[in-house]
């Protein structure tokens, strides 16, 4: 299978997950005005599992590395097949929640809790689970992206039509949706050989326990969309029926965006080996910048913003390369 093996290659993965983090999202504008985020969601699931697949036979079953994918499947121990599904399992979990702290409270409130606080967990509980990097800068590094999270928060607060007031139900969900976040990662990296090149008896492979988290992931949205679409959290429900009344070009919109999440996530799981689980997912936490990029720049989001709201999203941009370098550079220091 195919391995990283320098940490400059590393980071350039990490850079390409929080890319594929930040930018997944884009295909859901992408999609018919009408066309409705629980219905956009199947096709996402779906393209999560159809990459995990794609990797699992190719950069997962090449090269004279590790284990091939279905040799390392025949030889996994339940156990971390199951924490790699449960992991999907968490994950979409909290992608729905975050979605309705969004709906509920708007991206002022979803966003500094529930991405904040899942940054700050996952890095912590992976840093604890696997010490590598100077801890100081790590963490400092992570403040600053937690303080440009917060500053996007802000811009976004002075727009037009956002909620002047917190909602508690949205504010909890927010909470919740940030656990959840956080956590979703270390089972992956639970399932796991800590060692990529030599792996460990009845551990996964990076390619395998991507693998069983889309599983996971594609599973569990017969459980939560259904809900979702059953009791939506803005607007009428809606059926299976006017799923499979989409186009096929609507329905591929989708399943790029499921694709683009999943070669991030991929990409992250790879990139630890090197990098370690905390930094590698610090720095695919990052997306939330890169969407504030596409918002500011692409979609124009805050030309209606008013007077000082440009110097914000400046501090905002300043704070989050500040944050990353450090994060970078703890591993190195």
């Amino acid at each position: 299978m195919f391995v990283v093996q320098s940490y400059l290659i590393a980071v350039i993965f990490c850079f390409i997950t929080m890319l594929c983090w930040g930018s997944w999202a884009n295909t859901q504008k992408l999609a018919r005005k009408e066309w409705r985020y629980e219905l956009f969601y199947w096709d996402y699931a779906i393209g999560v599992l159809l990459m995990s697949v794609i990797f699992a036979f190719t950069l997962g079953s090449i090269g004279s590395l590790g284990r091939s994918f279905v040799r390392d499947i025949s030889q996994a121990d339940f156990s971390n097949i199951l924490y790699a599904f449960t992991g999907g399992v968490v994950f979409n979990a909290a992608n729905i929640l975050l979605v309705a702290a969004i709906a509920i409270a708007g991206m002022s409130v979803a966003f500094p809790v529930g991405i904040g606080l899942a940054l700050v967990l996952g890095v912590i509980v992976n840093y604890i689970a696997t010490p590598l990097g100077n801890p100081i800068l790590l963490f400092v590094g992570v403040a600053l992206v937690v303080a440009a999270i917060i500053l996007d928060s802000v811009a976004y607060r002075r727009l037009p039509g956002q909620p002047k007031s917190v909602s508690t139900k949205g504010l909890l969900l927010s909470i919740l949706c940030g656990i959840l976040m956080g956590f979703f990662y270390r089972f992956v990296a639970r399932s796991m050989s800590s060692d990529f090149i030599n792996l460990e008896p009845g551990k996964l492979s990076p390619y395998t326990a991507v693998f069983f988290f889309s599983i996971g992931v594609f599973i569990s949205n017969f459980v939560f969309n259904t809900i979702i679409m059953k009791k939506p959290f803005v607007g009428e429900p809606v059926s299976y029926r006017e799923y499979f009344k989409g186009s096929f070009g609507t329905h591929l919109i989708g399943i790029l965006g499921g694709i683009i999440w999943c070669i991030g996530m991929t990409f992250s799981i790879i990139a630890a080996g090197q990098a370690g689980f905390a930094i590698s997912y610090g720095l695919g936490q990052g997306a939330t910048m890169v969407a504030a990029f596409w918002g500011v720049f692409i979609w124009k989001e805050f030309k209606e913003a008013p007077e000082g709201t440009n110097s914000l999203i400046a501090l905002m941009f300043l704070s989050f390369i500040a944050g990353l370098l450090l994060i970078i550079i703890s591993r190195i220091i």
